[in-house]
């Protein structure tokens, strides 16, 4: 057997000797710096081994991993974060309970935690209904703008998450429109007219002379609740009809069937369900996504 070196003629560098279809395999070294690089990371490796829980359930180990010198555990790390999380929290939701809404404001740390708090449990608890960030939907109001039906302080938006709209409790919000269609109180012509007219307030294109009757029709029907300027008022939930935010839509159909069928839509008070600073927490996340009053 030939022991003589091949070089290869183009390269000036040692062959393997290994060829596939005339293309020779040349015999280079690996850079110097590599290989120091892989020896130091089999010299961490085994360092790491010794000093951290490393090697997997072996017979000596009782059938968990090996310890470490150290005696370093993310398990326990993990749990003594949460607990100091947990204590801080409990700390702020002392304080929040306690603080008026001028003072969560001119506190940067309790101001914080309120958002961060209302915002996780507006995402567990509000969201599927009200939308993330509070964008709403048909029928779900919109808390991302500076439209209440019942009130925007933050007062009365703690309220309003505690005992909800239309509950059986004493305290929650309560109003009832009149199905004007459904129970006959006015005929189907009736409302097409105060259709017309409601729609007008906003603006929207209606025939003029059913809006001219519907409007005395409103008047002695409707305006008792949403006033006679159709402002709405708040401390009975009666919107107002005049802008043009539209709660379950403005189109002639949705808006004949809000007014033959009537909408009483109903929201759960979470008095039962949340503890007060997360109430409270979630009133100042809300005022905050509208600017509040």
């Amino acid at each position: 057997m030939s022991t003589d070196k091949k070089i290869d003629s183009f390269t000036g560098t040692e062959t393997t000797g290994h060829e596939w279809d005339g293309i020779e395999e040349l015999n280079t070294p690996l850079p110097r710096w590599w290989l120091y690089i892989f020896y130091a990371t089999i010299v961490i490796s085994v360092i790491y081994m010794v000093l951290f829980p490393a090697l997997p359930a072996l017979p000596f180990t009782n059938g968990s991993s090996t310890p470490g010198v150290l005696g370093q555990s993310d398990r326990a790390a993990v749990a003594a974060d949460v607990a100091d999380l947990q204590a801080f929290r409990s700390d702020q939701n002392a304080r929040l309970l306690t603080a008026s809404l001028d003072e969560i404001e001119r506190d940067f740390s309790l101001q914080q935690h309120a958002l961060a708090a209302g915002e996780s449990a507006f995402g567990d608890n509000c969201a599927t209904c009200h939308g993330a960030g509070g964008r709403g939907f048909p029928g779900y109001p919109r808390l991302a703008d500076d439209v209440w039906i019942w009130g925007g302080s933050l007062e009365t938006i703690q309220h309003t998450i505690t005992y909800g709209i239309r509950q059986d409790h004493p305290e929650s919000h309560f109003s009832l429109m009149p199905a004007y269609g459904r129970d006959g109180l006015l005929s189907d012509a009736e409302i097409e007219d105060v259709t017309h007219y409601v729609r007008s307030l906003s603006g929207l294109e209606v025939d003029t002379e059913k809006a001219a009757r519907g409007s005395a029709t409103f008047m002695n029907q409707c305006a008792t609740c949403h006033g006679t300027d159709a402002k709405g008022d708040r401390s009975q939930g009666a919107l107002n009809l005049t802008d043009q935010e539209w709660l379950y839509g403005s189109d002639y159909r949705t808006v004949y069937a809000s007014i033959y069928n009537a909408r009483n839509s109903k929201m759960p008070g979470w008095e039962d369900r949340l503890d007060e600073a997360t109430i409270k927490a979630l009133a100042v996340y809300v005022h905050t996504l509208s600017g509040g009053e």
